[in-house]
């Protein structure tokens, strides 16, 4: 990717004033520049063996894949004093407790895994992070991920104005560091499912925006695969072109998320939406993909299915770039709603931070079915007959909803029945039709 330049802004190699880009992000621009979509596992485990062999698997795998170490409840909220109960108890714990474990037992954990070939993310859920980014920083972690609204709204009761406080000063203390750590924005996957792609896509560059007002310029935006698959790959394309406007001076890239709501409960169809995720990566030019494995419909994947489905995800891609068929693209206006969202946000405050508390308090950002009492919760969104999402309501936001669908009441059956659309599109798939990638 070096050199290449989009809508204007060059994303490749540093330029003049940028620092150099830390070894996560060259490791990603690397990848694609030969050919390869980066693969990364959502995995956290408790025990520092544990973790590491975790680690030492994904590295092994045959894929170009990145390390991910989860961090566990307790932490995300900032309650060390009982990640460090559970771990003198052996009480058990959903990820990793970093802050509980500390930054020279994390550093000695990734010593001799952890380098310029295998960088490793740390993905937390905390809307109040700072201690978290202390953390990190003294364990010399490449990357984490998050935003002062897509780790507050969906995850925390925290107010919105103390979570941008709070990562303005995350921003400006990795800004601070020689090698600044990756920082990829959350914003494009806000309560996983049901909010329509240009909201999620300028919350993201919103985000990117936040971030690189507090002086950063390695970062990442993000998109959550949603219910269609033209209408994703009209709203990649979306993120690229406004973060490549937005986001000029930054070294920045695009991560896709395989879907994150109601999964399939049969093995066939997860491998399947799994495999639409990796071959939509490969058509949107989106660097990175997280996946998720089958075992996401009951429990926390094992080491092994994180592998399998990594390992298959790059074997799709493979095939994907070599012999991949276009999609037919949606034109549902997914630019120009959220370029209008960005710019009218930013006319109401001085800054980014400023201006997200403001447009979320007058409901002209809004995010469906959210339940924090900053969102105003009057935006609905609904799933078409071809599973095109679109807006029923826009609330106080300067968008237009569908004239047919805006007064239509929504039920508890029909809610239900639009969270699980993919769950029995890709189930429903399995009888009909086996995945071309097998893993046996």
């Amino acid at each position: 990717m070096n050199g290449v330049v989009r809508d204007g802004s060059a994303t490749g190699s540093a330029v003049a004033g940028r620092p150099a880009r830390g070894r996560f992000s060259a490791f990603v621009h690397r990848a694609k520049a030969e050919g390869r979509l980066v693969v990364q596992p959502r995995m956290g485990f408790a025990e520092i063996p544990v973790m590491r062999e975790g680690l030492r698997a994904v590295q092994g795998a045959q894929a170009t894949a990145v390390g991910t170490v989860t961090l566990d409840s307790y932490t995300r909220v900032n309650d060390h004093d009982s990640a460090r109960s559970a771990l003198r108890t052996g009480a058990d714990l959903n990820g990793f407790p970093l802050v509980a474990h500390g930054p020279q037992a994390t550093r000695d954990m990734l010593d001799g895994l952890a380098g310029p070939n295998f960088p490793v993310q740390v993905r937390h859920g905390s809307a109040l992070p700072y201690p978290l980014f202390e953390a990190m920083v003294a364990a010399g972690i490449d990357a984490t991920e998050g935003g002062p609204v897509s780790y507050c709204l969906p995850y925390s009761r925290a107010p919105l104005s103390q979570a941008v406080d709070a990562w303005a000063r995350c921003c400006e203390l990795i800004a601070a560091q020689d090698e600044q750590l990756h920082l990829e924005s959350f914003g494009g996957c806000m309560l996983g499912q049901l909010c329509p792609p240009s909201l999620l896509v300028a919350l993201s560059v919103l985000e990117g925006m936040f971030f690189q007002e507090h002086g950063l310029t390695d970062i990442s935006v993000s998109y959550a695969q949603q219910t269609n698959p033209g209408q994703d790959l009209e709203a990649v394309a979306a993120l690229r072109r406004l973060a490549g406007e937005r986001l000029a001076g930054a070294d920045w890239h695009v991560v896709l998320y395989t879907y994150m709501g109601v999964y399939p409960r049969t093995p066939v169809g997860s491998f399947r939406i799994l495999e639409d995720s990796a071959r939509l990566a490969v058509r949107s030019g989106a660097e990175r993909l997280i996946v998720k494995t089958p075992a996401e419909a009951y429990r926390i994947p094992t080491v092994a299915e994180n592998v399998d489905a990594l390992e298959f995800a790059a074997a799709v891609a493979a095939d994907e770039a070599a012999h991949g068929e276009p999609w037919a693209v949606t034109d549902t206006g997914v630019y120009e709603e959220a370029r209008m969202l960005v710019d009218s946000t930013l006319e109401l405050a001085p800054t980014v931070g400023a201006a997200l508390v403001r447009a979320f308090a007058r409901g002209h950002l809004d995010v469906p079915f959210c339940l924090h009492r900053d969102n105003a919760n009057k935006s609905r969104a609904y799933v078409d007959p071809r599973g095109v999402l679109r807006w029923a309501k826009s609330g106080a936001m300067p968008l237009t909803a569908e004239p047919s669908t805006a007064a239509r009441p929504l039920s508890a059956q029909s809610l239900i029945d639009m969270l699980a659309y993919n769950e029995r599109r890709f189930d429903r798939e399995q009888l009909t039709r086996v995945p071309k990638w097998s893993l046996s």
